[in-house]
C-alpha cells in the first residue's frame, strides 16, 4: 500500500517522495506551497475513497458464509504480515518499489469475506504498519489510498463477474482481475502525488514500473488463487502450497539483493563522480587571492550529494559535516529534513569517533548522553561514520531514521554507508590534493601572492570587462645587494615585507603577484593614467621607507612602471593581452633607470626595446652576412713609440639602423646569452689577423675583451687553446681584457678560469682600472700582467690635479707589482708627455689612432710607421713623428 515514506509502498506499488524541497542549499524541508497542495490532494483522495466504499458496499452484497466471523481478524493479520515481509527495490532517487505479498490475502478475501470485512482488514493493517514505522504525517492520505485500492478491486471484480454471466460464487477470473486493479490504482495515486509535489518522473519509468507491478501482482495473485483453489478442493495439499509460497518469497528476496547491490554500486559511483566533478569545476574557476584550499566548495553541489546518499539509504535525513581547514569547525550540509536549530554542540557524543567504522545509535538502546544527542536531532536512530584520510578527519556523515523498513537500519545499510564513506573520503582527499596543486601552481610559495601564471589568469576577466585597467610593475633594487651581503634568507624577509606593504596599500581585492626576485605586478581597474601615476608615486614612497629586518634597518629604493590599456588593445572584440601590458610596464620600469623612479609607458619606449629585440634576433644572421666586423686600435710603447699591439673592437653596420654603437648592442647580446658567439667571432678574426702579420714578419699582439659570461664557461680555456693551435699563434701574442666588476661578480668561478688562461701563456689585462675595487689586495689576487688606466682619468689629467694623482698612483702601483701599465684615452700630446714622464709603458687613444678597419689599419701602418729589424730578426714598427 502506498504511504508517504520516501521509498515505501505496499501491494507492489510505487510510493510518493517525501514532499521536500531545497531551502537555499543548506538543507531541505517541506515547501509550504507543496504542503498545501498535498493536503488538498489528501482530502480529495480520502473523500473519494469513502464515497466509493459506500457505493460499492451497496452494490455488491456478500454471497459467502456470514458465520465465519473470525475471517476478518485473520485477514487483517494476513495483510499485516504481508506488509512486514515486503521487499524494497529502489526505482529512482526518492522513489522505491516494494514487492509485497498483500495480493495473496486480497485475492482470497474475494472468496471468503464480504467487501466491508476485506476493506476494514486492509485499512487496519496498513495504518498499523505506518504507525509502527512512525510515519504519522501521511496517515490520512494512505487511509484514503487503501480505501480506493480495495474499492476499485471489488468494483472491477464485480463488473467482470457480471460480464461473464454472474455466477453464484465469485469466479476466479473476476477475483484475479480485481486483485490486479488494486496495485494499478495505488500506482496512479502515487504518480498523481508526484505531480502534486512538482516532482518529475519520466514516462518510460512510469510504464516500466506499471509493467513490473502487473507482473508481480499477477504472480502473487496467481499463487494465492491457486493455493486457495487447491486447498478448498484438496485440504491435505496445503504443505505444497506453503512450499511454493516460500519458494516465491525466496526468489523475491534474492532478486531484491541483486537489485540492491546494483543500486548500491550505482550510488557509490554517483557520489564519487559528483565530488570529482565539483572539484573539476572548482579547478576551472579563475584563481584569486581568496582561492585557498577548501574555500572553493559549492554547498549546492554537496546538498545534491547528501540527497543522493539519503535516497539510497531511504533515510529521513543525511548530514554531511565537512572540515575545510584543520583548525576550523565543521560546516553542515543537510539532505532531507532540516536540522533543529542550535546544533551541534562541541562535545556532541555522536561526533566522538575514534575509529573509522560506522556506528549505529538507537534511542532505545543508548545511554543518556547519546539519547539526548538523538533527541536534539529529532531522530530515533542514526548511522554515523567519519571521513578520514591518513589519520586526518575530513568530515562526518550522519544518516537519521530509516524510512523504507519497519525494523530501521540494517546490516546492509551499515555496509553501504561504510563503503560510501570510504569512497567519499578518497574523493574528498583527491579534491583537496587537486586544490593544493592548483593553489601551488598559481601562487608564489614565499609570499603567498599570485605568481605570473596566476596573475595572467586572474587579470583576464577584468581586462575583458573593464575599459580602464592599469598594470603596475614594482622593482626593489636592493634585493641582489641584500642577498650578497646578508644571504637569501634576509632578502626573502625583505620581499615578504614589501609584498605586505603593497597589499596593504592597494587593498585585498586588487590582483597582486610576485613575478620574480623582488619584482611585483598589480592590476588596478577604473583608473585614468593620471590616477595610476599618483597611485604609483604613493606606492614607491611607501616601499622606499626603511625595512626593519630583525635588529637591522635596511635602506631600499623602489622603481615603479605602469602601463594603461589603450583603445587599440581591445579591438575586434579580443581581450587585452595581459602579457603585453606586463611587458610594457617592464619597459617603463627599465626607463626609470634614467633618474625618474616612476614612469608610465609611452610607445616610444617600446620602439627602443623593439629595436634591441630585433638586434638580438638578427645577430647570428648579421655575423653570417658580414654586417659585423672587427676594427683595431693601435697601441704604442712609451717612450720608444713602437707599435706593440692592437685592441680588437667589434662594429655592426645594420642595414636598417645603420652603424650601431657597441654600447647598445653588446649588452643586449650579452643578456640574450649570445656573448659566447660574439667572443668566438672576434677571437677568430683577431687570431687570423695576427697569423697574417706573423707571416709578414710582424710580431704584433691583439687584445680581445672578455665578458663576465665568458668567465662562467668552464670550457672557455679549452676553446681558446684550440683556436691558438689552429691559427698557429703564440699565446703571448693574445691578450684578454676584463673589467674589475666582471671578475668580482663571481670570483669563485672566475679565478680558476683566469688561472687556466694565464697558464696557457695568454696575457691578462685589467680594463678600466680605477673605477672599481682598485685595491692592492685585489691586484695581488688576480693572475694579471697588465693594468689599463681608465680613460676618464687620462682625459682629466690636464685640468684636474686629482685625476693626475690617480694616474700617477696607478702607474706606481702597477710597476711595484711588476705589471705593464697601459693608458687609454690619450688624445693630446700633453697627456702623452705626462704619461711618458711618469713611466707609463703603453699608450692608446685618438692621438695615436682611432679604431680602424682591417684595410685602413694596413694603410695606417704603411703611412705612419717605419720598419726596422729587431734583435730577434723580426720587423719592428716605429711610429713616425
Amino acid at each position: 500500500m502506498p504511504d508517504s515514506q520516501a521509498g515505501s509502498a505496499g501491494t507492489g506499488t510505487a510510493a510518493t517522495e517525501s514532499p521536500t524541497a531545497s531551502n537555499g542549499g543548506q538543507g531541505t524541508g517541506t515547501a509550504p506551497a507543496d504542503e498545501r497542495r498535498f493536503r488538498i490532494y489528501t482530502a480529495i483522495v480520502l473523500a473519494v475513497g469513502l464515497l466509493a466504499a459506500a457505493v460499492v458496499s451497496m452494490w455488491l452484497p456478500f454471497e459467502g458464509s456470514v458465520h465465519l466471523w473470525w475471517i476478518g481478524p485473520l485477514l487483517a493479520l494476513s495483510f499485516l504480515g504481508a506488509e512486514q515481509l515486503g521487499v524494497n527495490v529502489d526505482v529512482r532517487s526518492g522513489i522505491s518499489w516494494t514487492i509485497s505479498f498483500t495480493e495473496i490475502p486480497l485475492v482470497i478475501g474475494f472468496f471468503v469475506a464480504p467487501f466491508e470485512v476485506v476493506l476494514a482488514a486492509h485499512v487496519v493493517a496498513g495504518v498499523t504498519t505506518l504507525l509502527a514505522r512512525k510515519v504519522t504525517g501521511r496517515v490520512l492520505y494512505n487511509a484514503g489510498a487503501f480505501l480506493i485500492e480495495v474499492t476499485s478491486a471489488f468494483a472491477v471484480a464485480g463488473l467482470v463477474k457480471n460480464a461473464i454471466g454472474g455466477t453464484e460464487h465469485m469466479p476466479w477470473v473476476a477475483a484475479l482481475a480485481g486483485t490486479l486493479t488494486a496495485p494499478l490504482a495505488s500506482t496512479l495515486l502515487a504518480m498523481a502525488a508526484v505531480r502534486v509535489l512538482r516532482r518529475r518522473m519520466r514516462v518510460g519509468t512510469v510504464l516500466r514500473l506499471a509493467g513490473r507491478i502487473l507482473v508481480v501482482g499477477f504472480v502473487n495473485a496467481s499463487v494465492g488463487l491457486t493455493g486457495y483453489l487447491v486447498i478448498s478442493k484438496t485440504p491435505e495439499a496445503w504443505p505444497i502450497v506453503l512450499a511454493v509460497s516460500l519458494g516465491l518469497a525466496a526468489l523475491y528476496w534474492a532478486y531484491s539483493d541483486l537489485l540492491r547491490e546494483q543500486r548500491d554500486m550505482e550510488a557509490l559511483s554517483d557520489v564519487s563522480l559528483m565530488v570529482a566533478r565539483s572539484g573539476q569545476q572548482a579547478a576551472a574557476r579563475p584563481a584569486s587571492r581568496a582561492d585557498e584550499i577548501g574555500e572553493d566548495i559549492d554547498f549546492g553541489e554537496w546538498v545534491t550529494i547528501a540527497e543522493r546518499i539519503k535516497d539510497q539509504l531511504a533515510a529521513r535525513r543525511v548530514v554531511l559535516r565537512l572540515r575545510l581547514e584543520p583548525d576550523e569547525p565543521m560546516r553542515a550540509v543537510v539532505g532531507g529534513e532540516d536540522l533543529p536549530a542550535g546544533l551541534v554542540r562541541p562535545d556532541d557524543p555522536l561526533l566522538r569517533l575514534p575509529g573509522a567504522h560506522v556506528r549505529h545509535f538507537r534511542i532505545t538502546e543508548a545511554n543518556p548522553e547519546v539519547r539526548a544527542a538523538l533527541q536534539d536531532r529529532g531522530s530515533q536512530e542514526a548511522l554515523v561514520v567519519p571521513l578520514r584520510s591518513a589519520n586526518q578527519l575530513l568530515g562526518v556523515v550522519e544518516a537519521h531514521d530509516r524510512l523504507s523498513r519497519w525494523r530501521g537500519f540494517g546490516k546492509y545499510d551499515v555496509q553501504l554507508l561504510g563503503t560510501m564513506a570510504s569512497h567519499l573520503a578518497t574523493a574528498l582527499d583527491n579534491r583537496r590534493l587537486l586544490a593544493t596543486l592548483r593553489h601551488d601552481a598559481y601562487h608564489d610559495p614565499l609570499t603567498g601572492l599570485l605568481n605570473r601564471p596566476g596573475f595572467r589568469q586572474v587579470a583576464r576577466d577584468p581586462l575583458r570587462e573593464r575599459p580602464h585597467c592599469v598594470v603596475l610593475r614594482v622593482d626593489l633594487d636592493v634585493f641582489s645587494t641584500v642577498s650578497d651581503a646578508l644571504g637569501y634568507a634576509w632578502a626573502d624577509r625583505m620581499v615578504m615585507a614589501a609584498g605586505r606593504r603593497i597589499r596593504d596599500a592597494l587593498g585585498k581585492d586588487v590582483p597582486l603577484a610576485r613575478l620574480e626576485g623582488a619584482s611585483f605586478a598589480a592590476l588596478i581597474v577604473d583608473r585614468t593614467p593620471e590616477q595610476a601615476h599618483a597611485a604609483a608615486e604613493r606606492l614607491r614612497d611607501l616601499l622606499s621607507a626603511p625595512y626593519p629586518v630583525d635588529r637591522l634597518t635596511v635602506e631600499a629604493n623602489a622603481m615603479v612602471g605602469y602601463a594603461a590599456a589603450t583603445a587599440d588593445d581591445g579591438q575586434a572584440g579580443q581581450a587585452i593581452d595581459v602579457d603585453s601590458l606586463l611587458q610594457r610596464a617592464d619597459v617603463a620600469v627599465r626607463a626609470t633607470r634614467g633618474g625618474e623612479e616612476v614612469r608610465g609607458y609611452v610607445p616610444s619606449m617600446g620602439q627602443i626595446f623593439l629595436r634591441r629585440f630585433q638586434m638580438v634576433t638578427q645577430f647570428r644572421q648579421a655575423l653570417e652576412d658580414g654586417q659585423v666586423s672587427v676594427h683595431y686600435q693601435p697601441k704604442v710603447s712609451l717612450p720608444g713609440k713602437q707599435v706593440v699591439g692592437v685592441e680588437a673592437l667589434v662594429r655592426w653596420q645594420h642595414p636598417e639602423f645603420g652603424r650601431v654603437d657597441p654600447d647598445e648592442f653588446v649588452p643586449a647580446v650579452e643578456a640574450a646569452g649570445l656573448v659566447g658567439v660574439l667572443t668566438s667571432f672576434v677571437l677568430e678574426m683577431a687570431l687570423d689577423r695576427v697569423r697574417r702579420w706573423l707571416d709578414e714578419g710582424l710580431r704584433i699582439s691583439v687584445a680581445v675583451n672578455l665578458s663576465v659570461r665568458n668567465l662562467a664557461d668552464e670550457d672557455f680555456p679549452a676553446k681558446v687553446a684550440d683556436a691558438l693551435a689552429r691559427f698557429g699563434v703564440p699565446a703571448e701574442l693574445l691578450t684578454f681584457e676584463l673589467t674589475e666588476s666582471g671578475v668580482m661578480a663571481d670570483p669563485a668561478r672566475a679565478l680558476p678560469i683566469l688561472r687556466e688562461l694565464h697558464g696557457l701563456g695568454i696575457v691578462l689585462a685589467v680594463d678600466d682600472f680605477g673605477t672599481g675595487y682598485s685595491s692592492l689586495a685585489y691586484l695581488r689576487q688576480l693572475p694579471v700582467d697588465q693594468v689599463k688606466i681608465d680613460k676618464s682619468f687620462v682625459l682629466g689629467m690636464g685640468t684636474d690635479l686629482s685625476d693626475l694623482a690617480v694616474v700617477r698612483s696607478i702607474v706606481e702601483l702597477g710597476h711595484s707589482l711588476g705589471l705593464t701599465v697601459v693608458a687609454e684615452g690619450v688624445e693630446e700630446d700633453v697627456a702623452r708627455d705626462q704619461l711618458e714622464a711618469m713611466g707609463c709603458d703603453v699608450a692608446q687613444g685618438y692621438l695615436i689612432s682611432r679604431p680602424l678597419s682591417e684595410e685602413r689599419l694596413e694603410a695606417w701602418l704603411l703611412a705612419r710607421t717605419a720598419r726596422s729589424r729587431g734583435h730577434h730578426a723580426e720587423t719592428v714598427l716605429t711610429l713616425l713623428t
